[in-house]
């Protein structure tokens, strides 16, 4: 069940094109080494099931696997992702970039089982985690998303089919070229790079949408796969469609990019909320002292991963409100946060992506706090 076999020439120029837009990025994005206190003596397998170099996916429970994307050795994958494997049926998590990052993974889940799939499930809409959704659709298997996902996918990627990049890109061109600093300049060039590599994928890709809608009113709901129960919740923060996948018998939690593991999180969503975010992680640290995260992107973890990202937001809203209480406007602030050392080995997708929106979300809700 290899879609990769299928892809026309067209498509193998379109989505090796994506190569070129985020090679800037990715090179800048390696993926850290397995934490040793993850790999030595506890239920994370020390040799990954399988490794293609841009993902590789390791055993992490009884019935439990993740796919973790090394984002610098190239895009067919880019997030992070996992399957969970019952007696009945089994569970497969995100759609990734391309359909043949979703093959790769389904092609990983037979290597050890041949139970039906019962469901693939989006956590979310954005283009790293759905645009290989149509993997999930040629092969009949059922996908599952927030009520809202399909909708946010065709308003957000549909725009992008059928232009041209230049007008597309044209704005963020012009914030380069009309940058006042240096820093400005890099930040602005950043925004591109990132958005040039969206609009590649978004523009090639045929949309698949998600055909089980999850009414987020009616979470949190169980999923038996026969001895292993995933139970589906939504959280707010990251896109206003998260849905997180538990199991909760064995303290594992699939994030989505509610978690960002040694990342800036990505808050450029017009559905992100910062501080809803906040009271998220909040609750993932008060959960199972001994919880295994797989986060949308970065390496697998533990709690420290929830203090580090919690630590994160707390320094941009620490040096955000100290800018907003001296009356500098938002659009300055978003130019003049500085990354601490702690943080300089953190990767920053994009400024326009993680940071800027960040202070500009803060700063509309004091604004609105005080209004």
């Amino acid at each position: 069940m290899n879609l990769t076999k299928g892809f026309s020439r067209r498509d193998f120029l379109a989505h090796t094109s994506c190569f070129g837009a985020c090679y800037a990025l990715a090179r800048h994005i390696p993926l850290p080494p397995l934490d040793p206190a993850l790999d030595e003596g506890s239920r994370v397998a020390q040799t990954p099931l399988v490794d293609k170099g841009f993902a590789s996916v390791r055993k992490i429970g009884n019935g439990l696997y993740a796919t973790i994307s090394d984002f610098s050795k190239g895009p067919t994958t880019v997030c992070n992702g996992g399957f969970l494997i019952g007696k009945d049926a089994a569970l497969l998590i995100e759609g990734f970039t391309t359909p043949a990052g979703a093959s790769f993974q389904m092609d990983a889940l037979r290597m050890v089982s041949q139970v039906p799939v019962k469901a693939a499930l989006d956590t979310h809409y954005h283009f790293d985690h759905s645009m290989g959704n149509s993997f999930y659709g040629v092969n009949n298997i059922p996908l599952m998303a927030h009520s809202t996902a399909a909708k946010r996918i065709v308003d957000n990627c549909s725009p992008m089919q059928g232009v041209g990049k230049e007008a597309v890109l044209a704005p963020l061109e012009k914030a380069v070229k009309d940058a006042k600093s240096d820093a400005e300049r890099a930040h602005a060039q950043s925004d591109l790079s990132a958005f040039t590599l969206v609009f590649q994928v978004a523009s090639s890709t045929v949309l698949s949408l998600p055909n089980h809608p999850l009414d987020p009113g009616k979470l949190p709901m169980s999923i038996d796969l026969g001895g292993l129960t995933a139970v589906l919740e939504s959280h707010p923060g990251h896109s206003g469609t998260d849905i997180v996948a538990r199991v909760p018998e064995q303290n594992v939690v699939y994030t989505g990019d509610l978690l960002f593991n040694g990342w800036y999180p990505v808050c450029f969503d017009e559905k992100a909320t910062v501080s809803g975010w906040r009271d998220t992680l909040k609750k993932f640290a008060a959960f199972d002292k001994d919880t295994l995260f797989v986060p949308g992107h970065g390496q697998l973890c533990g709690q420290e991963g929830i203090v580090s990202i919690r630590e994160v937001f707390d320094d941009i809203a620490g040096q955000a409100e100290k800018m907003y209480k001296a009356g500098v406007p938002a659009e300055e602030a978003q130019q003049r946060y500085v990354v601490p050392d702690k943080f300089r080995n953190f990767p920053i997708f994009a400024w326009g992506f993680t940071i800027g929106p960040a202070i500009t979300k803060l700063y509309s809700e004091w604004q609105s706090a005080t209004s």
